[in-house]
């Protein structure tokens, strides 16, 4: 392969990059952020490679979730905690069922940047540059909010870096300790019956840790029941970003990505002779890779041999999203050619951007097909003999009303009441927590059938 560097994705096409009207303040931008310190370290995206590749073999389960698209406006310590401990609830809820490991992943501290399906929007006659994500300009639909602005990523690198250290803080200081499970409910959920199933499997997880205290084991001499390790992750799609945040490791020499522990290709960069290919080939961070249907076989095995030529067990993640109609038609084909090329990857699931429909002038994804989707993904593992490793989700810790249907009943009527999203919809705390109680018992019965085969 030709030598890779931070700045070699300049020499191959660049897709969804913005068109910076000042060249200069981008370059004053990018030699800013190169001069602050890494948001994540090198030695925490190796912990994490590590992680997925128990993910990869088998003997954990990856949960990835989080905002659609982070915001300035809605900032706020409350929306970082809300979200924090739905995950927390998914995790517990997963590991009880399965008895694997959970690996935490957020959408969280740097998805500012979206891609968009065309480079500009009409609204009533008027074209203005698309909505690209905070960290490339604003959504209100003026031609002065829509004009990328360079500092804007300043402003990202900032928000990125209190969200991290807030996060740290909840998974280190004593949120996450398991005999807090009780507390990680929201007031809203009272009324949801999977609140009460939570509550009732809290129940059982606090007997066991009142067993397990009277046998001497207790966050004093288990740490691990007192603290969480919690990664990072967004889709590294504005470059000039990516490389301003790229470091030497100093133990190792290699380059790493300090912007976020877990970067993702999405569906449209990731075609040959892509920049963010290029980009990513370079850094030592696990990565993932978004699966659609106009994935080829050959394309995604030449993507693999790009992006993990030494076959790194944890490296590579495969985050597939089909829609519920198209899931089991089509990915057996990837499956069945990645398992012949021997390449170890995490097959997860996005059930999210392949169900979009829109009601009542609104976007919004039926629960009934991202349920779907996940129930054909786990389906196409069973039949193939692989593992079902993970699930990606845009998800908040908010009573918000964007995905309609589940126990709570989101309908077409009351979408517009607590609509906040600032791009795709997203599933609320509610909807959350039952989508982990149903992969709950989806995980399980794989468990329970490798558990037969291996006896």
């Amino acid at each position: 392969m030709a030598a890779w560097a931070p700045d070699s994705w300049t020499r191959h096409e660049a897709r969804q990059l913005p068109d910076y009207p000042d060249t200069a303040a981008l370059d004053a931008a990018c030699r800013q952020l190169t001069s602050y310190p890494p948001l994540v370290f090198a030695g925490e995206a190796r912990h994490l490679t590590a992680d997925l590749a128990s993910v990869a073999n088998g003997d954990a389960f990856l949960l990835q979730g989080g905002d659609c698209a982070e915001s300035f406006a809605e900032f706020h310590p409350d929306n970082i905690r809300d979200t924090f401990r739905v995950l927390l609830q998914m995790a517990v809820v997963l590991t009880f069922a399965s008895k694997l490991p959970m690996v935490k992943l957020g959408r969280m501290a740097g998805q500012f940047a979206k891609p968009r399906s065309a480079p500009t929007e009409t609204v009533e006659g008027v074209a203005l540059p698309s909505y690209r994500g905070d960290n490339v300009n604003d959504i209100a639909f003026t031609p002065e909010a829509r004009a990328p602005d360079p500092q804007r990523m300043i402003q990202g690198y900032l928000q990125s870096a209190a969200t991290l250290n807030l996060l740290r803080a909840f998974a280190n200081g004593g949120y996450a300790n398991l005999h807090q499970v009780h507390r990680w409910t929201h007031d809203f959920l009272g009324a949801s019956p999977w609140g009460k199933r939570y509550r009732e499997t809290a129940d059982r997880i606090g007997e066991a840790l009142e067993f397990m205290a009277a046998c001497g084991i207790d966050p004093e001499t288990a740490p691990q029941l007192a603290q969480t390790s919690f990664y990072t992750s967004h889709e590294a799609l504005l470059l000039p970003y990516e490389q301003a945040m790229t470091r030497r490791d100093s133990l190792t020499g290699d380059w790493y990505d300090t912007s976020a522990h877990f970067l993702w290709i999405g569906d449209r960069t990731r075609f040959a002779g892509s920049a963010h290919v290029e980009f990513l080939r370079g850094v030592g961070n696990p990565i993932g890779v978004k699966c659609g249907p106009s994935l080829e076989t050959d394309d995604l095995l030449r993507l693999l041999d790009t992006l993990n030529p030494a076959r790194v067990p944890g490296r590579m993640t495969l985050i597939t999203r089909y829609g519920a109609e198209k899931i089991e038609a089509a990915l057996p084909r990837l499956v069945r050619a990645v398992t012949r090329s021997g390449h170890p990857v995490i097959w997860s699931c996005d059930p999210m951007h392949g169900n979009t429909v829109s009601l009542a002038s609104y976007k919004t994804r039926p629960f009934d097909r991202i349920l779907a989707e996940v129930r054909g993904f786990f389906a196409v593992h069973r039949a193939e003999g692989t593992h079902a490793g993970g699930i990606h989700a845009e998800m908040t810790g908010q009573n918000v009303t964007e995905c309609t249907g589940g126990a709570i009943d989101v309908t077409e009527h009351n979408l517009a009441d607590r609509y906040h999203t600032h791009c795709d919809p997203r599933l609320n705390a509610s909807q959350s927590l039952e989508l982990a109680f149903l992969l709950a018992e989806m995980l399980n019965e794989e468990m329970a059938e490798r558990r037969k085969v291996a006896a």
